[in-house]
């Protein structure tokens, strides 16, 4: 048996949940009964990219396990500060793509705002995790900056919330935003990227819930979860809520050594996402960020493993191995070689 973590809120409120969120590896090591001999590697990493973990993702972390996949995913370690060839601080290019503060122009029909610098959780793999945000938060005051960009590039009809996490931000500022793209005709579309429904799913509150079911904008929130452990009821209850108010819910993942580099893992991670009513979306290949070469997992392993999962889902379970390469002008699919 599992022996996770007593939570220690007493609070539904999810900004309560994410102030009080671990950001020392010595508070963590306690918590989870680490050894303490593997401190010193952890503080080197925690140094390079600071730890962040919410109470209620730490309450999924088996106690004790150095090698827990949740836990793998937040850990700092020593790895993160030793260099590795071809793994870089902006793995996308997106410093070229960055016409204004908090705007990147990648696709050509899309735009992405960086609404936010902040996360949950600090994820060890993010390709974000050198990106200058002090020069890209978008302030409620560059709105209509915003909305003037979005009006000269009438291609544009979909925009895309990005970070840090978007819902790291109130729900009035939340809506702001909402309300300025709504102004621009040429837009039809709102996709959120987010983790927040994943690590705190109390963020799924009745001010979301208003401000995405009453937008004129057809709706896509896209959460990134990597293994089925990460859901539990309140994760079910946060998207069956979503769902009632008219939002299209997909997954995103991203494939990681150590994490859910087997078939069993990705094809449980369909079927726990389908059950939660959500589509399995991409598995990403890792994006060469630097710091996180630990976490990569060769191409040819990769098709492998989706060939496992031809094998063990229907096809609407399966989501498509990409990977993103700069300059492109969209994803790149990768050719599993099943004909």
């Amino acid at each position: 048996m599992i022996t996770r973590t007593a939570p220690t809120w007493h609070t539904e409120d999810w900004q309560f949940l994410l102030s009080g969120s671990i950001r020392s590896p010595e508070t963590l090591w306690q918590r989870l009964q680490l050894p303490l001999h593997s401190l010193p590697a952890g503080l080197q990493g925690h140094n390079a990219f600071a730890l962040r973990v919410p109470e209620p993702y730490l309450a999924k972390i088996e106690v004790g396990n150095p090698d827990d996949p949740l836990l793998r995913q937040v850990l700092p370690v020593q790895a993160e500060t030793q260099p590795r060839d071809g793994f870089i601080a902006d793995p996308l290019g997106e410093r070229q793509v960055n016409p204004q503060g908090g705007l990147l122009h990648k696709y050509h029909s899309r735009v992405l705002l960086v609404l936010s610098g902040a996360c949950a959780i600090n994820c060890r793999y993010c390709f974000r995790r050198h990106f200058p945000y002090e020069d890209n938060r978008l302030s409620s005051r560059e709105f209509d900056q915003v909305a003037a960009y979005l009006q000269a590039h009438p291609e544009v009809n979909e925009v895309i919330l990005s970070g840090g996490d978007p819902l790291v931000v109130s729900n009035g500022r939340l809506d702001k935003l909402l309300k300025t793209i709504e102004q621009v005709p040429t837009v039809k579309r709102l996709r959120i990227h987010t983790r927040l429904p994943v690590v705190i799913p109390q963020r799924v509150d009745a001010g979301l819930l208003d401000c995405l079911g009453n937008t004129r904008l057809d709706s896509v929130l896209v959460t990134h979860s990597n293994h089925p452990r990460e859901l539990d009821g309140l994760f079910d209850q946060a998207m069956a809520a979503l769902r009632q108010a008219g939002v299209h819910l997909l997954n995103q993942a991203v494939l990681l050594r150590g994490v859910n580099d087997t078939a069993e893992i990705l094809t449980n991670l369909s079927e726990r996402l389908f059950q939660a009513g959500v589509l399995p979306y991409y598995l990403h290949l890792l994006d060469p960020v630097a710091g996180a070469h630990h976490f990569d997992v060769p191409e040819q392993e990769a098709r492998q493993l989706m060939c496992a999962l031809h094998r063990h889902l229907p096809g609407f379970l399966i989501p498509r191995l990409v990977r993103e390469i700069s300059g492109k002008s969209g994803k790149t699919l990768i050719d599993l070689h099943l004909s």
